[in-house]
């Protein structure tokens, strides 16, 4: 039948192709959003949904949705919804979804001086421990995130180590199984001389309860939002850091970002703890509070022993900066900018090794 389709009938059939072509924008790039339109941000994170840092991100997209005049609106994709929580970067960079949050620690040897965010320091608010990790990504940590949008970066709220059985001193705790976040974290519990096991938070719960593990290594917020406080009933109150994590976005979605948008959601995100009041310094406070009130019993280590334990954290740091310099990285210098950042907040870093100052 097409040998019945005339030279004028095909030169028709072709210029309607090329107006569709050019109108459905077929094989070519998505132009960006237009000034003054609207967008949906699909958000990911592995946090279960009732957490704080869940609730933090509801809040914050929710005053996105209001500064912007409901130009933002958002899907929230939490508790691992689009995959595990080691799969966070690549769930935003490959474009699974537009903006979430990842958790650098969780993929060991990807983004290696970033892990200097998760160093021992004694940090009770993650709105201070982004500002640490803005400046430290501004510094020097943006070289390791080429193809993403950084919206921010940041260590953790420190973490302490949470046991079925009371802990005292180095002695208690050598040959305990201790479940870790990875990092800086698993050379800690070495340190001490105990096995650290990584494993999924939500099969921490059952691993203490059946005695898997003896305990675990994190942050309050987590101990809380996975009711670990029921099968945990004692935790040493010494920092162990935490991990390094962050609010990204797809490079493709923040270019179709409208232009007028981009400062509101840079204002708005850059630190969602600031913005929201979330898991700031005061609710730390509060926190602290609410695992005493479930009868979990706090112990602060003597300064004496403290220093026990830090020698040993520090002696790590030693070892993981003369790895990296091994490669040809100039982790001694990030360690100091990191002391520095932290100095400026009246944040001590406990592995920091004095004669480095």
């Amino acid at each position: 039948m097409y040998k019945n389709i005339t030279k004028r009938e095909f030169c028709g059939i072709s210029i309607i192709c090329v107006v569709l072509f050019l109108i459905l924008g077929v094989g070519l790039d998505k132009p960006q959003v237009a000034y003054g339109q609207a967008m949906n941000i699909r958000f990911s994170t592995w946090h279960v949904p009732v957490s704080r840092e869940a609730k933090v991100f509801g809040e914050m997209l929710e005053e996105l949705k209001r500064r912007s005049k409901d130009r933002v609106t958002y899907t929230m994709f939490a508790g691992s919804a689009l995959g595990k929580g080691p799969e966070h970067y690549d769930i935003v960079a490959k474009g699974l979804s537009d903006m979430g949050y990842f958790t650098a620690t969780w993929t060991p040897g990807r983004f290696p001086l970033t892990d200097v965010l998760s160093l021992a320091a004694w940090v009770d608010g993650k709105d201070i421990a982004t500002d640490i990790g803005n400046a430290m990504y501004k510094r020097v940590l943006h070289q390791e995130f080429p193809g993403v949008k950084m919206i921010e970066l940041n260590g953790c709220i420190q973490a302490f180590m949470w046991t079925k059985k009371p802990v005292r001193t180095l002695e208690d705790v050598k040959g305990l199984k201790i479940r870790s976040p990875g990092g800086h974290q698993t050379h800690y519990i070495k340190s001490l001389g105990a096995e650290p096991i990584f494993m999924p938070l939500g099969d921490v719960y059952m691993a203490m309860e059946t005695g898997t593990i003896d305990g675990i290594v994190t942050c309050p917020p987590l101990i809380l939002s996975f009711k670990l406080h029921e099968v945990a009933k004692h935790a040493v109150v010494t920092t162990f850091g935490c991990v390094s994590e962050g609010v990204i976005m797809n490079q493709e979605s923040w270019k179709k970002t409208p232009d007028d948008l981009k400062p509101v959601i840079e204002e708005v995100c850059h630190n969602p703890f600031h913005t929201t009041g979330g898991l700031n310094r005061d609710v730390y406070k509060k926190m602290m509070k609410e695992v005493t009130d479930k009868k979990v019993e706090l112990y602060n280590l003597p300064a004496k022993e403290a220093e026990r334990w830090y020698d040993r954290f520090r002696e790590v740091t030693r070892k993981w900066v003369a790895d990296l310099e091994g490669k040809g990285l100039k982790a001694k210098e990030v360690v100091r900018m990191y002391n520095e950042e932290c100095e400026k907040r009246g944040v001590k870093v406990a592995a920091f090794p004095p004669e480095w100052k």
